[in-house]
């Protein structure tokens, strides 16, 4: 399984980015997948999952503004991130399972 993370870049702060995974390989379909992110000095840490129903979960500092959302067919998770902050300048990393992405790199400034 290999996963393809794009759609970082720089950005002024209130502004919107989506981020893709696409995953390729033998797909484990149906399976929940994740996005985490690691700023700079600081340890990954999750920020939003779905599930193979659909069902979202955010971490409280990107609630209601971060929406995740998967497209079955193409095997492809996103993450629309809106109203950026500075404090979202991290490299986003997209997870299924054991596996992770190539990270991101979402730069947000004020």
């Amino acid at each position: 399984v290999q996963l393809q993370a794009s759609g970082g870049g720089l950005v002024q702060a209130g502004g919107s980015l989506r981020l893709s995974c696409a995953a390729s390989g033998r797909i484990l379909s149906g399976k929940p997948m994740a996005w985490y992110r690691q700023g700079p000095g600081q340890q990954r840490e999750w920020v939003a999952g779905i599930n193979a129903g659909g069902g979202a979960d955010y971490a409280a500092s990107v609630k209601g503004r971060f929406t995740i959302s998967r497209d079955g067919a193409k095997n492809t998770v996103y993450l629309q991130m809106n109203s950026l902050e500075p404090e979202d300048t991290a490299v986003y990393y997209c997870r299924l399972l054991k596996y992770w992405g190539q990270g991101t790199l979402v730069t947000v400034s004020s």
